[in-house]
């Protein structure tokens, strides 16, 4: 049986902490890019992949909308991880001595406040952990990372000041993707469905598409739009709903979705993160 678990970025990413919170029997995968994480599944290198899709602080990760419905991968599982943003350098160093700090940019600007008051630049990195490396490897006294403690214990560097973020309520929600889709009812908080579509071009299509989810009392919690295509006029959306397929008001909801688009594909069912309310 595949006991491995893909996830973009280097050792001590925020995705490699998602990983092991969420499946910490399973041995972690890193890829260089969330194509590679979702090809290792699909080729077999790993069972499950973990991708981040929104942070509560920054909004939703660039691309990832696009590659779900054309991963051939199945939405099993959700993950809210608390991020949590450290200052890492080199053994020794004091924090009054950093003058740059290298993360990737969604980081960053978590973290605007701090680095106005201590002075330090910001210095955009290809990822977090990457960013860790980087330091670690340079050692650089007047340089620093942005990463997980995760990170620090990997590449070995000091924390000089921990949970640095903006927000108090820092927050990434991650999806377990798998070759298979899996339909069972499960956990204790409910349950969740994904999905894209694309309406018909006929007027107020959108409005009237919505409409079957709020007369059937079906709570949609994200829909989020676009272009497919390159073309200005083909529009996708993604929403996440609670609620199964099999329930008589998503059902119902779902079928008078059904006569406003041209295309709906169901990108998984899974339980809901205790998390998440």
């Amino acid at each position: 049986m595949n006991r491995r678990i893909a996830f973009q970025g280097e050792p001590g990413a925020y995705s490699h902490q998602a990983c092991r919170e969420t499946r910490p029997e399973l041995e972690a995968l890193p890829c260089r890019t969330f194509e590679d994480a979702i090809e290792a599944v699909r080729s077999g290198d790993a069972a499950l992949a973990m991708l981040p899709v929104e942070n509560s602080t920054f909004g939703r990760v660039a691309d990832i909308h696009h590659l779900l419905p054309e991963s051939g991968l199945h939405i099993v599982q959700e993950s809210f991880v608390r991020v949590h943003i450290n200052l890492l350098a080199i053994p020794g160093t004091p924090l009054s001595r950093i003058r740059t700090a290298m993360s990737h940019t969604m980081l960053l600007g978590q973290c605007r406040d701090f680095l106005a008051r201590h002075g330090i630049q910001r210095v955009t990195g290809a990822d977090t952990a990457g960013s860790a490396k980087h330091v670690a490897e340079e050692a650089e006294p007047s340089a620093a990372a942005l990463a997980s403690d995760l990170a620090g214990e990997i590449y070995g560097l000091d924390v000089l000041a921990r949970h640095i973020e903006d927000q108090g309520n820092n927050t990434t929600r991650f999806l377990l993707m798998a070759p298979e889709p899996d339909l069972t009812r499960r956990g204790d908080d409910g349950m969740m469905t994904s999905f894209v579509f694309q309406v018909r071009n006929i007027p107020a299509a959108l409005y009237k598409a919505m409409g079957g989810f709020a007369t059937n009392g079906v709570n949609m919690t994200k829909l989020e739009s676009y272009m497919v295509g390159g073309s200005f006029n083909a529009t996708q959306f993604y929403a996440d709903i609670e609620g199964h397929p099999d329930d008589p008001a998503v059902r119902r909801a779902l079928d008078e979705l059904d006569y406003f688009t041209s295309e709906i594909k169901i990108l998984g069912v899974y339980p809901a993160d205790p998390r998440r309310h």
